[in-house]
């Protein structure tokens, strides 16, 4: 799923405080210090899009990411590789860009998919 450069910049926000935050305190953090109303427009196409929930709290909302951020760039991932007209050399291009540390990490995910992991 593609953001655009608020919502990521909100979805970091949220990511780093899971115990969720409130629209004014989101838009006094950003560095670009958008309207609070700019900010709740955002969270509500967030909302929407499945990856904020809000929870009321006294006149308020508190907002919270609905996974973490590891779940969404997993999500973006997989998105991308059902882009790729051919998958397998995409996959192959990408494993051919990789730290060893990514390429350990590959590794590991697949021998536990597959049964063979550690």
């Amino acid at each position: 799923m593609q953001l655009g450069n608020l919502e990521r910049a909100v979805m970091e926000a949220l990511w780093e405080h899971p115990e969720g935050m409130f629209a004014h305190h989101l838009a006094a953090g950003l560095p670009s210090r958008p309207a609070t109303t700019t900010v709740l427009t955002v969270l509500m196409r967030l909302s929407a899009k499945g990856m904020v929930s809000r929870e009321r709290v006294g006149r308020a909302h508190l907002y919270k990411a609905t996974a973490g951020k590891d779940a969404f760039v997993a999500e973006a991932m997989r998105a991308a590789l059902d882009e790729a007209g051919d998958v397998a050399a995409a996959v192959q291009r990408f494993v051919g860009t990789v730290t060893p540390e990514v390429a350990a990490a590959l590794r590991e995910a697949l021998g536990e998919l597959d049964g063979s992991g550690s």
